[in-house]
């Protein structure tokens, strides 16, 4: 597969960590995407794919593409046999200036780019893609769309700072003391994190320590789960467990096993790290 990436320039920078594109044959049919902090924007240039953001949802086909907040479950990709596509890895509070609605309402509810910004906008941006001279000029042209769109969000900058300061310890932080830290009520900042990134700052930090820890794997090695889930700061190694089944049905050993999975069949594959063979 062909990947290109780059990061958008200012203001953009604050909001989305990179822009890609993405084209050629999957490595499996069906990938699963455990959660993690980040929001994720695509515009489909090639046949539709199949997405189900969780078991109990039934899977769904994506022509032009799609917007997801950040989830709180595993999601389930289904690619075409040649997937192509321009998109955005977003900062978990980076998509609030370019919806019409509240980031609650999205959350673990994928939904197609026309029914955020409408069907003739996304057929003239489509075109417009699909006719660039190559995968850097269609990174300006996603990124000058995205320029153009940019709102403006109330609370932005405090959902900003205190998503900093979780990052920061990779979510090992006491939730309490976010609220006083920032000077509002937590009853304000939980739902200015639920406007603007769809979840609350307790499940944002479950988000990041879930996603140090995984980082912090080494499937070519063998693992000390009892220290990893202790440097992660969870609680024990049985709260470790759980958690990891919750965020994407496997326990850490499966989880192990899918990922030699993916090194041995695919090695050095652009997608290998975070996406796991759902076959």
């Amino acid at each position: 597969m062909e990947y290109v990436s780059r990061v958008p320039r200012p203001p953009l920078d604050g909001l989305i960590d990179d822009l890609y594109y993405l084209e050629g044959a999957p490595p499996y049919a069906r990938l699963m995407l455990p959660p993690m902090p980040s929001a994720l924007l695509i515009v489909n240039l090639g046949p539709p794919f199949r997405m189900r953001a969780g078991t109990d949802v039934e899977t769904a086909d994506y022509a032009d593409g799609c917007v997801i907040t950040m989830p709180t479950r595993a999601f389930e990709f289904g690619y075409p046999p040649g997937t192509r596509s321009v998109g955005a890895h977003v900062k978990p509070w980076g998509l609030a200036p370019f919806l019409p609605m509240p980031a609650a309402e999205l959350c673990d509810r994928p939904v197609t780019l026309e029914q955020v910004w409408g069907r003739s906008a996304i057929a003239e941006l489509r075109d417009r893609l699909a006719t660039a001279a190559g995968p850097h000029e269609m990174l300006t042209l996603l990124e000058q769309e995205l320029m153009r769109r940019l709102g403006e969000s109330a609370g932005l900058g405090l959902v900003r700072h205190t998503s900093g300061v979780i990052a920061a310890a990779g979510g090992a932080v006491p939730i309490g003391e976010l609220s006083v830290a920032a000077g509002v009520s937590s009853t304000h900042l939980t739902q200015r994190f639920k406007e603007l990134i769809g979840v609350t700052p307790k499940r944002l930090a479950r988000a990041h320590r879930f996603t140090a820890a995984v980082f912090a794997i080494d499937p070519a090695g063998p693992v000390d789960w009892g220290e990893l889930a202790n440097t992660a700061g969870y609680f024990d190694q049985a709260h470790f467990g759980h958690e990891f089944r919750a965020f994407t049905g496997l326990t850490p050993t499966q989880y192990v096993e899918v990922r030699r999975r993916f090194q041995r069949e695919h090695p050095g594959h652009v997608l290998d790290g975070w996406p796991l063979p759902a076959d």
